[in-house]
């Protein structure tokens, strides 16, 4: 664990561009290339969030009782911790796939990512940008990253206001007390 979380801290440290350049650049051009450099970029805070999550749910009282009336331990990791860390890493997967298609638009404007013939919107913008005088080869695939990044956005955002008012209600409920 310990380990594992120096390893996080060490990815932490590097700009996560800077980062999947060099491993796309060791590994060499393509999409499946700088798809594992995104990758290599990305499961840090996965690690992290997963890890925090997992920590805080396994100290619960309810798992804490499942454990002590002799629950198993597979059973209580599937029953009781892994529906409660599933939400808040769907999230950060949908906020995070926004990150991803900027870094891959990134990697591709700069010619680590999808060569030609593969179309992908970096490398469309890349080429907009040798001709000014067809402003639309840059402007058009510009906008169609722009538009998926923030509809993710809103996905991720509106993942978390649904998750937050599903805890809150069950906060909320088992608060009840009758008179």
């Amino acid at each position: 664990d310990g380990i594992m979380m120096r390893l996080t801290d060490l990815v932490f440290a590097f700009p996560a561009i800077i980062l999947a350049m060099v491993v796309a650049a060791v590994l060499g051009r393509g999409l499946s290339k700088a798809a594992l450099a995104i990758v290599v970029v990305a499961w840090p805070s996965y690690a992290r969030v997963g890890r925090g999550l997992v920590l805080s749910v396994g100290e619960s009282e309810y798992v804490q009782s499942a454990r002590l009336l002799g629950a198993p331990a597979r059973r209580t990791l599937f029953r009781d911790v892994l529906p409660n860390v599933a939400g808040p890493v769907l999230v950060l997967a949908t906020l995070d796939l926004a990150n991803a298609i900027l870094l891959l638009a990134g990697l591709s404007f700069l010619g680590l990512g999808a060569q030609p013939p593969q179309a992908e919107w970096g490398s469309m913008v890349a080429d907009g940008t040798q001709y000014f005088q067809w402003w639309w080869m840059g402007t058009f695939p510009g906008l169609a990253i722009f538009t998926v990044v923030l509809a993710f956005n809103f996905l991720g955002d509106s993942l978390r206001d649904i998750f937050e008012d599903r805890k809150s209600t069950r906060l909320n409920s088992s608060h009840v007390t009758t008179s």
